[in-house]
């Protein structure tokens, strides 16, 4: 009886042991069907010969928008998220973007940090605080780096590595009333020029007893106006290698002195300075609604605030002579911080893959007037729709195709500062532009000298 039981048990134990090799195979093993877990476009395990699906990845993306862009961003994060099940992105609101990078900084000290931040820094990517871009671009196979705007793209990269993506740009164009044109027989094509803008103000301007009731033009205060129609005529502030600055270069003071004499001699021109905050910027924006000016040089982010019934837009002017402007168009980029993980950091470019898109790109221009960073945008359907309803939607993006990618100030903004003061002293006192701007370069050069000693 024992020796019938004994045996009993072992032919058991065989046979379970049997069963559960036939059933589960030997891992790792020659002639096995087990494989090792392939891994998704987001670097998750994808799941097993199971089919079991794998946990997606969450990252946290961090970005500083309130108000109707927050809006429009929680608009794409849910449409991404509900697009597919390899990444889920988490939103992670800050006040605006000097607080992100506040936060970033803390975040990466400790090195719990976001898998992804609307946020850029030239000196925290040369730190090795971002991670490089390019072997995640070169992965990502729908990606086309031709075809985003090619200054857009320039802008993120760092001694010739791509650290950061645009997800949109901000360019100033100029918005002009239709009835003050009209009024003067004068079109568009009259201002497609620096000349012809200062002869069409002339013309429009209505001067009563030496005084301007209304003025042909409005730049916007300070630097970046006339920097802009600078760059259009071929300036730069350095030298391309970097030594030397040049803002008191001829093309420097004959740009300059022409916004000094247009706004101070012949009072064709105006400006509006000080106040609290964005006060001047909205002062200029009303003197042309209320019929005060035929036209101002604002955003691209003004188009909220415009009546199109009563304005229309078009690019900044060139110099004759010389060709189309220049001027600058700034993005708005996106890192991945180089301590999130390989599998956050593949998850970080597929989010930001999908809101570079041609469809969303176009979505995001449309909804807050900044500009799409593909130029395939403007053949996006949706886009074209509103484009024929709104003309001037597509005139940033177009401007954008052309233009100057913004300074990068290796003197931590003293050379930038020197500018503004410049600009202050011919737009404001009447300063010819020679002694400004020799006086700026003194200032700015002796920064410069500093940095690269």
């Amino acid at each position: 009886m024992f020796k019938t039981k004994r045996k009993f048990l072992a032919l058991l134990i065989t046979c379970t042991f049997l069963l559960i090799t036939a059933c589960g195979g030997g891992a790792g093993t020659a002639g096995s069907n087990t494989a090792e877990p392939t891994k998704s476009a987001a670097g998750g395990n994808a799941g097993t010969e199971t089919g079991a699906p794998a946990e997606p990845v969450t990252i946290e993306f961090w970005y500083g928008l309130g108000g109707k862009l927050g809006e429009n961003m929680q608009t794409l994060i849910d449409q991404f998220n509900n697009s597919q099940q390899e990444v889920i992105v988490k939103p992670v609101v800050q006040a605006d973007y000097t607080e992100t990078e506040r936060k970033l900084q803390a975040a990466i000290a400790s090195g719990n940090v976001p898998g992804a931040v609307l946020s850029s820094n030239v000196d925290w990517a040369r730190k090795g605080y971002y991670a490089p871009l390019d072997e995640l671009i070169a992965a990502t196979a729908d990606f086309n780096p031709e075809d985003v705007i090619p200054t857009f793209l320039e802008q993120g990269k760092v001694d010739g590595k791509q650290f950061f993506l645009p997800m949109y740009g901000t360019t100033q164009v100029m918005y002009y009333r239709k009835d003050a044109l009209e009024k003067q027989g004068l079109t568009p094509d009259d201002m497609k020029t620096w000349e012809g803008l200062a002869a069409a103000a002339e013309k429009m301007a209505v001067k009563e007893g030496g005084k301007t009731s209304f003025y042909g033009w409005e730049p916007m205060w300070g630097a970046g106006n006339m920097i802009d129609a600078v760059y259009s005529k071929g300036g730069t502030i350095l030298s391309e290698d970097g030594k030397t600055v040049l803002i008191d270069a001829a093309e420097w003071v004959e740009t300059w002195d022409l916004f000094r004499k247009w706004i101070h001699e012949d009072k064709i021109m105006r400006i509006h300075s000080g106040g609290q905050g964005w006060e001047y910027w909205y002062k200029t924006i009303d003197d042309v609604m209320k019929g005060q000016a035929a036209g101002y040089t604002g955003s691209s982010g003004d188009q909220g605030d415009l009546d199109f019934s009563i304005v229309a837009a078009m690019e900044q002017p060139g110099w004759e002579g010389i060709g189309e402007g220049k001027p600058v168009a700034e993005a708005i980029m996106a890192g991945i911080p180089s301590a999130a993980s390989p599998e956050q950091q593949q998850a970080a470019m597929k989010w930001y893959n999908f809101f570079m898109s041609a469809e969303n790109t176009a979505f995001w221009s449309m909804n807050t007037g900044y500009i799409a960073v593909r130029q395939s945008a403007l053949d996006n359907p949706e886009f074209v729709a509103f484009s024929e309803q709104n003309p001037q939607a597509t005139i940033p993006l177009k401007q954008a195709t052309h233009a100057s990618k913004p300074f990068q100030d290796p003197t931590g903004g003293k050379i930038q500062d020197a500018l503004s003061i410049a600009a202050d002293k011919v737009q404001i006192s009447n300063v010819p532009a020679a002694e400004a701007l020799k006086e700026a370069k003194e200032t700015a050069q002796r920064e410069l000298d500093r940095i690269n000693k």
